[in-house]
Order: structure tokens, then sequence, then C-alpha cells
């Protein structure tokens, strides 16, 4: 199983993509707990989120960085969370985030588990608990790569971009 500090290896390594499937409706992340918190009191979006070092540091150095979130409407308390605190600034620095709304749209053949592509070539399928506390990676074989390219490819055809996405969730919330 490929540890936290291993993955990051990944991301160090990787040359020209990397693109992430999102399942889950929560993530327990020990770094985001205090923000999260905040929000569920309905503290301020804090202003140092407004945009994401590590994010632009990929972007910048000319590689690409994507992902689709799966989900389905109403949004969990962490899914209004992460779409409203936390995927703006890694938008603004130039992730190419989208949604795939399950509740809208009817997609079928797509794993029912998280999965990051690099570079066309390694794929890890990802593990987490049931309250979403990530437990580990697994790199697949190397055959099986065609068949993540093929869900990467399902997956964005089907989505809608995030800024798409959440201008529409603010509306109704107006």
């Amino acid at each position: 199983m490929i540890s936290e500090t291993e993955l990051a290896e990944y991301f160090k390594n990787f040359t020209s993509s990397a693109f992430r499937l999102e399942t889950l409706d929560t993530y327990r992340v020990d770094d985001e707990a205090e923000y999260f918190e905040r929000f569920m009191a309905g503290g301020e979006f804090p202003e140092d989120w407004h945009d994401n070092p590590w994010v632009r540091s990929i972007t910048k150095s000319g590689r690409k960085l994507s992902r689709v979130h799966v989900l389905r409407t109403p949004l969990s308390d962490y899914l209004r969370f992460q779409l409203g605190w936390g995927y703006p600034g890694n938008v603004h620095d130039g992730e190419d985030i989208r949604i795939l709304n399950l509740s809208e749209v009817q997609v079928s053949g797509l794993p029912d588990h998280d999965f990051w592509l690099f570079d066309d070539a390694y794929v890890l399928r990802m593990y987490y608990s049931d309250d979403g506390t990530f437990e580990g990676a697994q790199q697949l074989s190397p055959d099986r790569t065609g068949e993540y390219i093929k869900y990467r490819d399902l997956a964005l055809s089907a989505a809608t971009s995030y800024t798409d996405f959440w201008s529409r969730c603010q509306k109704r919330v107006e």
C-alpha cells in the first residue's frame, strides 16, 4: 500500500498530466478539520485559501492538473465545504475541476472508487475508510491503464465545469 508520503513522489515526478476521479461525499483530512469546523459554524472564508501554491507550482511548470468529482445533490456538508472553500483556490491557480452530478445526468461504466492517473501511464487506486480517511493507494498493473483512461474520458465528457455547477448551486440558495 502506498502511503501519503509515497504518493507525494508521484506528484513530484509526473511530467505532463495528473487526473483524479473523486467519488466520496466526505473526505477526512486532518489539515482541513479546523477550516471545516469554521465553515460549519458560518465562519468567514479564509484569506489564505484564495489561491493554492501547490496547484500553482504544478500548473506554472506547464503540467496539467484536473479532476472530476462524481456526486449527487443535495450536497453533503463536506461537499458544500469542499466546493465552496476548497475548490476556488485550485481553479484560480489552474486546476481543471469538473462536476458530474448523477442526480442530473445518467452515466454508467465509471468505477465506484477514487483514482489518480499520471501521464496516462500510472494508475493509483485510492482507498478510504468508511468515514473518508485516506488509508493508502495501490498502483495498478500497466495492463489496466487503458481501462482507466476510458474512465477519465467518460467522466470528463459527462461532467460540467466546477464554475458552472457551483454558480447554479448558489442561484438555488438565493
